[in-house]
């Protein structure tokens, strides 16, 4: 590097060019002026301009031989425009006297015209001040060849060569400039990086980047000479103040970056898989697409790493979506028709929470989702860049971890019960592109079972025979399944209860038999069971219920109404807005939450008490006189998921219109917060929520009923995961009650068990199966079995 000496008033390239010619007299007239008056500031705009006078005749030359040029002798061969041939090789000492701006003979007093105003010269200025020789070190940015060039940033600490920062040349590195010497990566200083984009490309926009003021494309402004070795040039800017601390940042961002791209690879998809030996594999998709991007030219690799990043992020997202359906429907989030259950998740939120800490519960998760997706995008984008400026290190690392994972692949190594040879995120993704597929083809083949109808042209008056004259009640206790009777913990409280249940059936002249249902769902998605067990038809997703309300079936409640002989009604206290598929149901009149008249406060989720529900249906259908036989749907919410708090039972002639549940409470009511801390607790209050249901029910068929009573009560589906634990199985209890012995001899064929308890060896049905069993069993054709 030529050691070519700027002025202390720097003059740009235009400006020279611009500048008139002058003629020696008049030159020789201003120096002698200049060292008259005794300062120092008018011989150097001289000098400056006689500078720049030389860089403009010469800006036709090649860039490159303009920062080559030599550096004149002495300070009178510069003030006399005259040109000088360049020293070849100035020694070391003579370098670091031109940088000071002194003369290297010994002999040769100081000139007049460097001195500055108050008679110093500038080695006294710098000592004085305490600043380095060379002006002042803002008059442009640095663009040199160290770090990527169309960036403009700085690669000096292996950091982010795109965050916007000042880039150096390839003479001094950020690590050079404190001190150390050492540059932290290889491509710091214009050496191996990006083939043709740190350091070539570099090269070529510093050599065809306009020079700052006062700069002739040689060394920095500021660092005329290059700068003493002994004492380098204090760090300029925000980067270079604290050089170890930004290299302890910028190791620790990477790190961090790292840990987050293989955290979500390797996050599984399901809350209970979750254990730090997962986190502890190889991923395919990782070491293949550090491999892509490691070969792909700049602007494609720029886009690609942008892409996977929010990819990985929107991947990240499903896996959290799919956590919450196994944890409450045990199976994955359908893409295409779950989100309609996110009402249902805001919902419970507000009902556990309270409602303003449901709006920050959920504010709170769009955040934290975009924040994810951008981190994610970021992250995949720096660590694209330290690969490439690393590239021989990133080769042989990527060549390792193939080696490695194709060798636990072939000896299917496992880690907690997992091949250490993951490739998880692509095997998820694989399955869900094929589970929207097959849900496209599972409208066709839904249309064509929904088409088969055993009943569909069976006479009305042949439909449910063996039931005229009776009040028929269909009613659904939520949650209602079978880990409240099998777990131990609940099973044996719950299992008293139904005992006794069953004694005062018997007591009151009725008879029961049960067994057992293979819901859809378990967790959520009521309507979906109740569905499935009145069409006969296998309603596992909300495309189905949309495809049957849209369709012609006959439901179990349409043949009811379809024969003439009945009233029906559907008591759904649950519904708190308009409901039109309830015509699609069969349905005469429909009362939901608004038109059974409760007064009192809600039960987290639940609107009312089963037994003011119980009660209102007494009051506006079952008690009134000279009405026909009915049909009802009821559907019973209390033991609807948080299960806190749960109503208490209290005398029917204090209910009321339901004020009085407003001080119960605030006096026994359980906060669902504070119960959900344990799950142990959680599986309590279940159960109890559970007795309250079932109680509620039969004292009100043993109060109200009569000998044409026919109860059908069964739960729609099982709780979710904190109560039914891993891979519970979908079935939920089946009774029916009557005291005509009729009724009970036409299913003595179903194996069923006595009692309100099933056995663990009755009978298990899919629920589909339901509605044509029984229809057969009190229509005109008595004689199906199962």
């Amino acid at each position: 590097m030529s050691h070519t000496r700027t002025s202390q008033l720097p003059a740009t390239d235009h400006e020279a060019a611009a500048a008139p010619e002058r003629s020696p007299d008049a030159d020789e007239s201003t120096a002698a002026r200049g060292s008259s008056a005794g300062t120092s500031a008018e011989a150097r705009e001289a000098a400056e301009v006689r500078e720049a006078g030389d860089v403009g005749a010469s800006e036709e030359r090649p860039a490159a031989e303009k920062t080559e040029k030599a550096e004149p002798a002495d300070e009178d061969a510069a003030l006399s425009g005259e040109p000088v041939e360049a020293d070849p090789e100035p020694s070391a000492e003579d370098a670091d006297a031109s940088a000071a701006g002194r003369s290297t003979d010994p002999s040769e007093p100081t000139d007049p015209s460097r001195l500055s105003g108050d008679g110093r010269t500038p080695d006294e200025e710098v000592a004085g001040t305490g600043t380095e020789a060379g002006g002042d070190t803002e008059a442009g940015t640095d663009s040199g060849t160290g770090g990527d060039a169309e960036a403009g940033t700085d690669s000096g600490t292996g950091g982010d060569a795109e965050a916007g920062t000042d880039t150096r040349t390839g003479g001094v590195t950020d690590a050079e400039t404190a001190g150390t010497g050492q540059p932290d990566g290889p491509d710091e200083a214009g050496g191996p990086g990006e083939a043709g984009e740190t350091g070539e490309r570099g090269a070529r926009d510093g050599a065809a980047t306009p020079s700052a003021p006062g700069h002739d494309g040689g060394d920095p402004p500021g660092e005329a000479g290059g700068g003493a070795a002994d004492e380098p040039p204090a760090p300029r800017g925000r980067r270079g103040r604290h050089p170890k601390a930004e290299r302890v940042l910028a190791w620790t961002t990477t790190a961090l970056a790292v840990a987050l791209v293989v955290f979500a690879l390797l996050l599984p998809n399901d809350i209970s898989k979750i254990e730090p030996g997962r986190f502890l594999r190889i991923p395919a998709e990782g070491i293949l697409g550090a491999a892509l991007l490691l070969v792909l030219p700049p602007r494609a690799r720029r886009i690609v790493a942008v892409v996977a990043g929010l990819g990985l992020g929107a991947l990240t997202i499903v896996k959290l979506l799919d956590m919450g359906s196994y944890w409450t429907l045990d199976r994955p989030f359908d893409l295409v028709l779950d989100w309609i259950l996110l009402d249902d998740a805001q919902s419970f939120m507000k009902d556990s929470l309270g409602e303003n800490g449901a709006l920050v519960a959920t504010i709170g998760v769009i955040v934290l989702a975009v924040v994810m997706v951008v981190l994610l995008a970021l992250s995949v984008l720096r660590l694209s860049r330290l690969m490439v400026e690393n590239r021989h290190t990133t080769g042989r690392t990527l060549l390792i971890l193939g080696t490695a994972w194709i060798t636990c692949s072939t000896l299917t190594l496992e880690s907690s019960g997992v091949p250490i040879a993951s490739h998880s995120a692509a095997t998820l993704i694989e399955n869900r592109v094929e589970s929207v597929r097959k849900g496209l083809r599972d409208g066709e083949a839904f249309e064509k079972q929904s088409a088969i109808d055993a009943f569909a042209d069976t006479p009305p008056d042949q439909l449910l025979t063996g039931l005229r004259g009776k009040d028929v009640l269909i009613t659904f206790i939520e949650s209602y399944g079978r880990s409240a009777i099998d777990d131990p913990q609940m099973g044996v409280p719950l299992g008293e209860t139904l005992a006794q249940k069953t004694q005062e059936l018997k007591d009151a002249g009725y008879a029961s038999r049960s067994g057992w249902l293979r819901s859809p769902i378990t967790g959520a998605g009521s309507w979906l069971g109740h569905s499935t067990f009145l069409s006969g038809l296998w309603i596992k997703n909300q495309s189905r219920y949309n495809n049957l309300v849209a369709s012609d079936r006959l439901t179990l409640t349409e043949a009811f109404r379809r024969t003439g002989a009945w009233r029906t009604v559907g008591i759904v206290p649950g519904t708190q807005k308009a409901w039109p598929e309830g015509k699609f149901f069969g349905l005469n009149h429909i009362y939901d939450s608004d038109q059974l008249g409760y007064q009192g406060p809600k039960f987290s989720w639940s609107t009312m008490p089963d037994q003011y529900t119980l009660k209102a249906f007494e009051e506006l259908e079952h008690g009134k006189a000279g009405r026909k036989p009915m049909m009802a749907e009821i559907i019973l919410t209390s033991s609807h998921n948080p299960w806190a708090p749960i109503p208490s039972t209290i005398p029917e002639d204090r209910i009321g219109d339901g004020s009085i549940y407003h001080s119960l409470q605030k006096a026994e009511g359980k906060d669902p917060k504070e119960v959900w801390k344990d799950p142990s607790n959680v599986r309590d209050e279940y159960r109890k929520s559970i007795q309250y249901s079932v109680t509620s029910l039969v004292d009100h068929v043993a109060k109200y009923g009569s000998k044409d009573t026919v109860l059908i009560f069964l739960g729609d589906h099982q709780p979710n995961k904190t109560v039914t634990g891993e891979n519970p199985s979908h079935d939920v209890p089946v009774s029916i009650v009557a005291q005509d012995p009729e009724v009970l001899d036409k299913i003595a064929d179903w194996g069923w068990t006595d009692g309100l308890k099933p056995a663990e060896d009755a009978p298990q049905w899919r629920m589909d199966k339901f509605r044509d069993l029984f229809m057969t069993a009190f229509g005109s054709q008595a004689d199906g079995t199962p």
